[in-house]
């Protein structure tokens, strides 16, 4: 604690007697200053104990005395010391009023006293005050860091949350809640998620305050790289003192040392990744899991949903295009306790996340957030096409790895062709070919097959296309057909033969009946 007025009363050494103000002698002092100024309020910074002897004052005036004790008190100065025997033989009624009226604390310094005895003892609390709260953060920042080595972040925020006598909470990169001390404080650091999105808007270093009616939380990020890797919320009942501050310093640059260690780690286990997934995509599964150890030996123990991602060829290039994907889903598995391999893949990015796990749940989410984007932008607009195309397989295990990268491919291409942010590789196979149908070369095959068929109809000469269609989807079943049309076999024969002398092909062939049949679906599909 640094020193207070009642402190320096109670110094034996100093003979101080407390004259007026007797209820606010707790207040700290930051200084002890002597000025002779008829008024010195341009010179203080508060906190200050003013020391007088009135040379320049006319202390027996008591209108002079208000005006004067009023300046110093809402110049923030906390006490004044007057100095008897010297010009004065005992402080005036006037100033003793003065000050007892506005709740100034007036202490009567007797002259065998000098000022330089005030000072001194102030600044040697304010040394020892110090002195402590240096020895008091050391003492924290070896507390933080053995339960920083021992219990990992978890134990680090506890002892943090003990040194500054509040709460603690860690946030990811996503501003999700990673863990927070004590345990009842979870919910109050969630309220906090919108204030954190300042800090990772912003280059780091950056801090914020959040002045509650519950408390005062400082908000920290947590990194040196251009954006933060994490945050540290520190929740108080008031402002930090000197050796809370020191905890909390020590506290950023323990998790910022962590956080840093973490990314070679990450950087090592990305090259890890890239072996175990050639090796996989090659055939080796007995290989992949030998590298693979206890790393991702997990996720090759249960099925698993490779997810291949690319940027379309006309998104700008800013930055790293797969950060918000790669830091969604690895922020949902780390929650969930899974195990994830994430690798660059060329140009594209390459997941192997738990299926039905929380990794893969994060994938779908993020693309659902990238489909709402691109709604909310006007067709033609510069959002009109997915940011991020991603494809998923269907579950596999180590040995049909290279038939999960392949469904995932094909996923993929049909989510560039489509312009959707994600295709599951389960609803092609669930689903029906006819709306692959809908792309355009298709179309054009189509209509070009079909025009001379178009043209004909279009004569009044006959209703080729109709019974085209009508013979096809019976299977070429002339009776059947007939009846459907509502004409005679002969007539629908007829129309047959009419169709093969215009197209110059044969029914007989049933990949120009497959043809046909895909090409008449093509078509009906664009005027539905």
């Amino acid at each position: 604690m640094p020193p207070t007025l009642a402190s320096l009363v109670h110094h034996s050494a100093l003979k101080l007697t407390v004259r007026a103000g007797e209820e606010h002698l707790d207040a700290p002092v930051r200084w002890a200053h002597a000025s002779e100024l008829t008024d010195p309020v341009p010179y203080m910074e508060g906190g200050e104990l003013l020391m007088i002897t009135a040379l320049k004052l006319d202390a027996e005036d008591p209108e002079a005395m208000r005006r004067y004790v009023k300046r110093l008190a809402a110049a923030g100065v906390v006490g004044l010391g007057f100095a008897v025997g010297v010009h004065y033989k005992d402080i005036p009624e006037a100033l003793v009023a003065a000050a007892a009226d506005e709740g100034l604390p007036l202490l009567e310094v007797p002259r065998r006293t000098p000022f330089l005895a005030i000072s001194k003892a102030v600044s040697a609390a304010i040394a020892a005050d110090q002195y402590r709260a240096v020895t008091a953060g050391f003492a924290a920042q070896r507390e933080l860091t053995k339960q920083a080595l021992s219990d990992g972040p978890e134990g680090l925020l506890g002892a943090l949350a003990g040194q500054v006598d509040g709460w603690a909470a860690l946030y990811d990169a996503s501003g999700a809640v990673v863990a927070t001390a004590p345990e009842w404080a979870s919910r109050r650091a969630a309220r906090l998620t919108s204030d954190g999105e300042r800090l990772r808007d912003g280059a780091a270093p950056a801090s914020a305050v959040v002045a509650g009616a519950e408390d005062r939380v400082e908000l920290h990020s947590i990194g040196t790289g251009r954006r933060p890797r994490a945050a540290l919320a520190v929740g108080t009942a008031s402002t930090l003192g000197t050796a809370e501050r020191y905890a909390l310093h020590s506290a950023i640059a323990l998790l910022t040392l962590t956080t840093e260690r973490n990314r070679s780690l990450q950087a090592a286990e990305t090259r890890v990744g890239s072996a175990v997934l050639r090796m996989l995509l090659a055939g080796e599964p007995d290989h992949a899991r030998t590298v693979a150890g206890e790393l991702y030996g997990s996720l090759l123990d249960a099925p698993f949903r490779l997810v291949v991602a690319e940027v379309p060829a006309s998104a700008p290039e800013d930055g790293d295009p797969f950060a918000g994907l790669t830091e969604a889903v690895e922020s949902a598995a780390a929650r969930a306790g899974e195990a994830l391999l994430v690798v660059p893949y060329g140009e594209r990015l390459v997941l192997l996340v738990v299926d039905g796990g929380a990794g893969a749940a994060a994938c779908v989410a993020y693309a659902q957030t990238l489909e709402a984007g691109r709604s909310e932008v006007p067709e033609g607009g510069a959002g009109d096409e997915a940011a991020l195309l991603l494809g998923l397989s269907a579950p596999a295990g180590p040995i049909a790895a290279a038939t999960a990268y392949k469904q995932a491919d094909q996923a993929l291409s049909i989510a560039r062709r489509r312009g959707r942010a994600l295709v599951e590789h389960e609803d092609l196979a669930a689903g029906s070919v006819l709306p692959l149908l809908a792309d355009d070369a298709v179309r054009a095959f189509a209509d070009g097959l079909l025009r001379a068929l178009y043209e004909h109809d279009a004569t009044g000469r006959g209703d080729l296309i109709a019974s085209l269609r009508a013979w096809l989807s019976r299977h070429g079943q002339w009776d059947a057909a007939a009846a459907e049309l509502g004409v005679h076999r002969h007539t629908l024969r007829y129309r047959m033969r009419r169709v093969e002398e215009i197209l110059g092909r044969s029914l007989d062939d049933p990949d120009v009946r497959m043809e046909l049949w895909l090409s008449l679906k093509a078509t009906s599909s664009g005027t539905e």
